[in-house]
């Protein structure tokens, strides 16, 4: 296995809660902080690296309601649209989709909130500002797989 493949397996994991994760990390592969830092900032240049994010619990961090909603959003909108969702602190996920016969929504964004109605308040506000009245609001019931990606 090459350098890289042990660094995006590392970096697919659990990332220690402590002042220098990446040292420890780092160590954990044999490398010294630096380079191992280094090898991540030329994965990003090359585009094979995007970023590093962390996987929020959002039910145990206080908001246990969410819900995708659909939007109907005509195509020469959808970036503004998409840009103007995106920007919502309640989004966490904004994404744009082909649509089908008979599923005439190509905008979806992920809500969060800590009650039904919060959820509810940020989809009026957002239909509101952007003029798109036609959405689908789909509340989740349960969770039942929440993970990164694992790539090895």
């Amino acid at each position: 296995m090459n350098i890289e493949e042990s660094i995006v397996r590392a970096l697919q994991g659990d990332i220690p809660l402590e002042p220098a994760p990446f040292k420890k990390i780092a160590a954990g592969l044999g490398l010294p902080e630096e380079k191992f830092l280094g090898a991540v900032a030329n994965l990003k240049r090359r585009g094979i690296l995007r970023c590093i994010r962390a996987i929020v619990r959002h039910r145990r961090a206080g908001y246990p309601a969410n819900a995708m909603v659909a939007w109907k959003v005509p195509g020469v909108r959808a970036l503004s649209f998409g840009k103007t969702a995106a920007a919502s602190p309640a989004v966490s996920h904004c994404y744009q989709r082909f649509t089908r016969p008979g599923w005439p929504y190509s905008l979806y964004t992920m809500v969060h909130g800590r009650s039904r109605a919060e959820i509810l308040k940020v989809v009026y506000n957002l239909a509101e500002e952007t003029g798109i009245k036609d959405y689908l609001v789909l509340e989740s019931l349960r969770e039942f797989k929440k993970t990164g990606m694992v790539y090895y």
